[in-house]
């Protein structure tokens, strides 16, 4: 399986799986203001599906076309970056993730924009889970044995992730550590050769999150050891997490939520976040986010907020402790 067909089978499972389309409008007679909501990476995604996928309830609750803008680039900087020099008039609307608020500030050595002072929380809107996995041909069949052989193994056993200072990057390493495990990240720019690589044995294990993965393991090209997740995964109840197998209370998951510039009216907010809320309760929106394997947290910005610092207490000093400096 070579790269080129892998990326294209990628995109394409992503644009069947989340029925992307390309702009989400609302009902004839809405008002004129049209809502631009950027996503800062490129269309085809699970950052750009999700989007739209949330944005066709979401216009229809508000009453206002929204059009998705994508500005993909620098870990989603570009985009954030535009969102920070737009008008708190509710009219720019962006989705984010750990990168772009606890990441980026830290390993970018240059940032067009501070999240604390630029952007106000509207919701959390999706979890998405971590798995570490080998290729079919690899000897470890269950996580205890693979971290066994991780702990005895005079060499680190190498794993694949989409690159370096990534969530499942730093979920790994965050393992590792807590775990005393000996790993080596091989580093890949984008999930599609990592994948490729890790099917081909070419490295022996791949962090992959469930949405990339599951037609794989469905398959049987890839087996899944264990997740990163507080709790078991519906659709893997045979898989353990890590929590079970080798750290209590160990978890991990990326999530994606919804900002507004920082000065955004209070009311505005108010309304961005209650037809996220509703969003979330759409029957269509939730048949979707099982199937793909996605968590739906509790929406709203307060816990959002706390979230967002929680996190930046346990990633931070990681990325600054592993040395990672991304961008020019």
């Amino acid at each position: 399986m070579n790269t080129n067909f892998l990326k294209r089978r990628c995109v394409l499972a992503a644009a069947i799986a989340f029925g992307a389309i390309g702009v989400m409008t609302s009902q004839a007679g809405a008002a004129t203001d049209q809502i631009r909501w950027l996503v800062g990476y490129p269309p085809g995604g699970s950052t750009d599906a999700i989007a739209r996928l949330l944005a066709a309830p979401i216009s229809k609750t508000i009453n206002q076309t929204i059009i998705i803008d994508n500005r993909p680039g620098a870990g989603s900087a570009i985009a954030a970056a535009a969102l920070a020099q737009s008008k708190p008039d509710g009219l720019t609307v962006m989705s984010v993730d750990n990168g772009t608020l606890v990441i980026n500030p830290v390993a970018y050595r240059t940032l067009q924009y501070d999240p604390d002072k630029d952007f106000r929380p509207v919701g959390v809107y999706a979890e998405v889970n971590f798995l570490l996995a080998v290729g079919k041909d690899q000897p470890y069949k269950t996580v205890e044995e693979f971290l066994a052989a991780a702990k005895e193994s005079s060499t680190p056993i190498a794993y694949a992730s989409p690159g370096i200072g990534t969530p499942l990057h730093l979920a790994v390493e965050r393992m590792a550590r807590e775990g005393n495990i000996k790993l080596e990240h091989v580093a890949y720019r984008g999930m599609a050769p990592a994948l490729n690589d890790a099917l081909a044995g070419v490295v022996p294990a791949i962090v992959i999150d469930y949405t990339t993965g599951r037609e794989m393991i469905r398959s049987g090209d890839l087996r899944p050891l264990a997740t990163f997740s507080a709790s078991r995964l519906p659709a893997l109840p045979d898989v353990p997490t890590f929590g079970e197998k080798a750290l209590p209370g160990f978890s991990a998951v990326a999530w994606q939520a919804l900002v507004v510039p920082h000065d955004t009216p209070d009311d505005v907010v108010k309304k961005y976040s209650d037809a996220l809320a509703l969003a979330l309760e759409d029957t269509p929106v939730k048949a979707r986010y099982e199937q793909l394997g996605l968590g739906m947290p509790k929406s709203d910005p307060q816990s959002f907020q706390q979230r967002w610092q929680d996190d930046k207490a346990v990633w931070q000093p990681l990325i600054k402790d592993l040395g990672i400096s991304l961008g020019n």
